[in-house]
């Protein structure tokens, strides 16, 4: 069963950082992409980053670019989102999610597993 789980969210001040956390299990880690999305209260969801190791690849949404990295310990089957500089923008649920291709669209509708999301709440 394929599973993801991510974690890592919380409260946090403007100019804050946090980590997130994406674990997963169930599928060949090295062969499927995970991208990080998220959903602002109000707006639809959106594809934050995603990494991938065939082929080597990551990708960020341009408003992150800078502030945002994704990494993977492929031992631990874990997807990493570090976060620095917080926004009040970036407030919202991130998820984590499993599909074939980290591209730099970064459509949701390219993966097809999902976790629950962690809350982020940036404040001001």
């Amino acid at each position: 069963e394929v599973q993801l789980q991510a974690s890592g969210g919380g409260l946090v001040q403007v100019g804050g950082s946090l980590r997130l956390s994406c674990a997963t299990s169930g599928f060949a880690f090295d062969d499927y992409a995970v991208g990080w999305f998220r959903r602002a209260p109000g707006n639809e969801r959106e594809g934050v980053s995603c990494i991938s190791s065939k082929p080597n690849r990551t990708a960020y949404e341009t408003s992150v670019k800078g502030r945002f990295t994704i990494s993977s310990d492929r031992a631990k089957n874990t997807v990493y989102l570090q976060i620095n500089n917080l926004k009040s923008e970036d407030t919202g649920v991130y998820y984590c999610a499993a599909g074939n291709l980290c591209w730099y669209a970064l459509r949701a509708n390219e993966y097809s597993y999902w976790g629950q999301g962690t809350q982020v709440t940036v404040s001001s």
